[in-house]
């Protein structure tokens, strides 16, 4: 009886942790990946969306910093994670 009651208790954790996994953990470790990697291949000239929604063209790119040109003769200065996406022409 005892160990029937242990399993009745066990399983239905075991159960809830499975659908926490697959649900929300494992989506949100393959989202942070693809952001690294999209963070690694930013290039010089690549047109960028900020996660402030501000856009423009890197002019300038070092390990932590990207250089932004947003008009002719504006250019401001991120750090690098805080480019939200690649723009594709």
């Amino acid at each position: 009886m005892g160990q029937e009651g242990l399993l009745g208790f066990i399983l239905p954790l075991v159960l809830m942790f499975a659908v926490f996994y697959f649900l929300l953990i494992r989506p949100q470790q393959k989202r942070q990946k693809e952001r690294n990697q999209m963070l690694d291949a930013l290039q010089k000239g690549d047109k960028v969306v900020t996660i402030g929604g501000l856009h423009g063209t890197i002019v300038e790119l070092t390990e932590s910093n990207a250089t932004l040109k947003v008009s002719e003769n504006v250019r401001l200065t991120f750090e690098r994670s805080a480019i939200n996406t690649v723009v594709k022409d």
